[in-house]
């Protein structure tokens, strides 16, 4: 490594992100006590934390307490942050190689997968993507809006985030009102006349991709029944294998249990079914009336995976607004590899791919969803990241780093972003944020008051704003 990743001369390394993942990557290259190095961490949004932030609902705030972990990381000497800085916008992927010996893309997937349905782009079909991103504030949908006037909606998928989804449009709005769910969205969910919700998953109970506690948490809603159809809830002869897994029973066990109990008493009523397949979103006036779906049989293969297969047996739903819930996909960055078909960066175990070639890009890796998809929860992301650094260092010992970087001067990242008009925001910007967002939040009886905006945000900053 010559004299590379020595305090004289230490790598320096870029990494693309500010979520788990990135954070989780910059923690296990900052205990590399062998090789001196410098991080910068850039994100397009001017706060840090990803999808901590933006994406964990607001009543499950004891998630969020890993950004305490991230704190530490970022107190690091050899650690700076440039939020609202865009790469592919406000700096450039070469912009990068021309700095740094090493670069690590973070930004995981930013967009949903489509259901590929006829109807899907009709006035009350969203994607859960963008449910979730309004009513915890993200920048990119605080301007949303979401017809919660309706009082049949859908959710399809039975994901984490289905679930999340289906509990914010079932609960009741004042157990929220002390989170740090968007002001405007507590006020909406206020007045949502949305009392039956349909969370339709394509396979059965022991192929669920929730959790057990998530589930859990719509069985013991307050505000709303949980309803299961005993039919519904029986495994059929290519499932019970499944349940050799206890998280799985476990789901099966809950949902038997559920479907015993009827309909319940409580003013909501959420109707978890299972073996159903969207076929088609019915619109009048370009706006969702109904969902049609078919019902599935499901057959396990030779490898042991179980797949369904319509049964030819359709049911019309009557509802007025459709959350799509059917898994993420990444979003390209202007000249890094990207492999459209899986909606990742191209890359083997983390080092990223020469789509000619198919040999490693010098310098260049991927972690978190970037990398995997979208697979895993939030401490998932942890053992992932280490992966890549691993590979990270052996490249670095062995010289496939980019040796000609000119960030070896600190103060050349900082220039090169003044000179094209970027007011970038460092960790100390993101703290003062942190602290304004909190004095708001004390002063209305709630957790904190997100800024929602990335002009509210900069103004504050500026000493612009209103403070409390």
């Amino acid at each position: 490594m010559n004299t590379l990743g020595t305090p004289q001369q230490p790598l320096w390394i870029a990494i693309i992100g500010s979520g788990p993942s990135a954070f989780y990557a910059a923690e296990a290259l900052l205990k590399q006590k062998d090789v001196a190095m410098r991080i910068d961490m850039f994100d397009r949004l001017p706060t840090p934390y990803g999808l901590v932030r933006g994406g964990v609902a607001p009543d499950h705030q004891k998630i969020k307490n890993v950004t305490a972990v991230y704190e530490r990381v970022a107190a690091a000497e050899a650690f700076r942050f440039f939020g609202n800085t865009h790469v592919g916008r406000s700096i450039s992927t070469d912009d990068l190689r021309r700095h740094y010996h090493q670069i690590v893309y973070a930004v995981g997937n930013e967009t949903d997968r489509r259901l590929g349905v006829p109807g899907e782009d009709l006035a009350g079909s969203h994607s859960a993507t963008a449910f979730v991103g309004w009513y915890n504030g993200h920048p990119d949908y605080q301007g949303s809006s979401f017809d919660l006037s309706v009082e049949r909606a859908a959710v399809i998928g039975i994901g984490n985030v289905a679930i999340d989804v289906t509990r914010i449009l079932a609960q009741d709005p004042e157990r929220l009102a002390s989170t740090d769910i968007a002001a405007y969205a507590l006020e909406a969910l206020r007045k949502s006349r949305v009392r039956e919700i349909y969370l339709l998953g394509r396979r059965g109970p022991a192929q669920a991709a929730y959790s057990p506690a998530e589930i859990r948490e719509i069985g013991e809603l307050e505000s709303a029944d949980l309803v299961v159809l005993p039919n519904e809830a029986e495994l059929d002869e290519s499932s019970k294998p499944d349940t050799a897994d206890p998280e799985a029973k476990k789901n099966v066990d809950y949902v038997q249990e559920i479907s015993r109990r009827g309909e319940g008493s409580k003013p909501r009523k959420v109707r978890l079914r299972f073996c159903a397949s969207p076929v088609e979103l019915i619109g009048e006036n370009g706006r969702v009336q109904a969902l049609r779906i078919e019902k599935n049989r499901l057959v396990r293969d030779d490898s042991g995976k179980v797949s369904a297969r319509g049964a030819g047996e359709f049911e019309m739903l009557p509802i007025g607004l459709v959350f799509r819930s059917v898994g993420y996909r990444g979003v390209p960055i202007p000249g890094v590899p990207f492999d459209e078909k899986d909606g990742r960066i191209s890359n083997a175990e983390g080092r990223v791919l020469n789509p000619a070639t198919k040999s490693p890009l010098q310098g260049e890796y991927a972690v978190g969803w970037a990398k995997r998809g979208p697979t895993g929860l939030i401490g998932t992301n942890r053992a992932d990241s280490v992966a890549t650094v691993k590979a990270m260092v052996e490249d670095a010992k062995t010289g496939r780093v980019r040796s000609q970087a000119a960030a070896a001067d600190p103060a050349a990242i900082p220039q090169l972003l003044k000179s094209k008009n970027v007011r970038y925001v460092t960790f100390q910007d993101w703290k003062r944020l942190d602290a304004l967002e909190l004095a708001r939040g004390k002063t209305l009886g709630k957790i904190r008051d997100k800024f929602t905006r990335v002009d509210e945000m900069l103004a504050a900053l500026n000493g612009s704003a209103n403070q409390p």
